[in-house]
């Protein structure tokens, strides 16, 4: 299900908008310590980095960890502000087998065409017991996501990516189970006026495949909403971990 491939403008709009505060990449720094060891001399690899943020802060959490990127779009690689991000996908991750003590996928898993065939390959590179980190939304959880409260239209798209359970099955053939799955919360603007303002569609692959009249229709709202509901914009998206 490759939803998007990435080109210049979606990667300029991705590297403009899609960060998170300090004080919810704790929180998701908690979450992923739950299951990941950042022993001295541990790789963890960031598969289909983007820009290269996560990337980064691990660098930035862990300096002991050897920490690599794959990105499949040149766009996103030309602009990442991490090194070093290498040309690969999830179903040719350029890596020895064995090598890998962990790998992170942030919002990738509903831009790989074939799981199964990413399962195995994932399998390959990791030491056996090491963790895969899914941070995604995933079908049928929209509820905690205020970007489907603005543009329920965008909720059919959502229901097109895997679901928890569809992930789990796929990486079942190779051989994972389920160490853990939570909900995440994070702040995504600090007020409803500033997601408004900053929005951008390229940003965001449900908004891109709604029809225009849709996203208008949701661009208002948001704009409506940005009148009168004060306080953050608080989401929670979920990490499944398998092993």
């Amino acid at each position: 299900m490759a939803l998007i491939a990435y080109d210049s403008v979606d990667a300029a709009a991705f590297e403009a908008t899609r960060h998170l505060r300090d004080d919810d990449l704790a929180l998701w720094r908690a979450a992923i310590s739950r299951y990941f060891e950042p022993r001295s001399g541990a790789r963890l690899l960031d598969l289909g980095c983007g820009t290269g943020s996560w990337a980064r802060a691990f660098r930035s959490w862990w300096p002991e960890v050897d920490v690599v990127g794959v990105e499949p779009s040149a766009a996103m690689r030309e602009r990442a502000v991490f090194q070093p991000v290498v040309a690969g996908s999830a179903d040719d991750v350029p890596f020895a087998e064995a090598t890998l003590d962990g790998i992170w996928l942030s919002t990738v898993i509903h831009h790989i065409p074939d799981l199964t065939a990413a399962a195995r390959e994932i399998r390959r590179v990791l030491k056996p017991g090491a963790p895969v980190l899914i941070r995604s939304a995933f079908a049928g959880r929209h509820g905690a996501i205020s970007l489907f409260r603005w543009f329920p239209e965008a909720i059919v798209v959502l229901d097109r990516y895997p679901s928890i359970a569809d992930v789990e099955a796929s990486f079942a053939t190779a051989g994972f189970a389920t160490a853990g799955c939570e909900p995440v919360p994070q702040v995504s603007a600090p007020s409803v006026a500033e997601a408004a303002a900053h929005l951008r569609r390229e940003a965001h692959t449900p908004l891109q495949l709604i029809s225009d009249d849709a996203y208008a229709a949701g661009v208002a709202r948001l704009k409506d909403a940005a009148l009168t509901e004060s306080g953050p914009v608080v989401d929670a998206l979920d990490l499944l971990v398998l092993r």
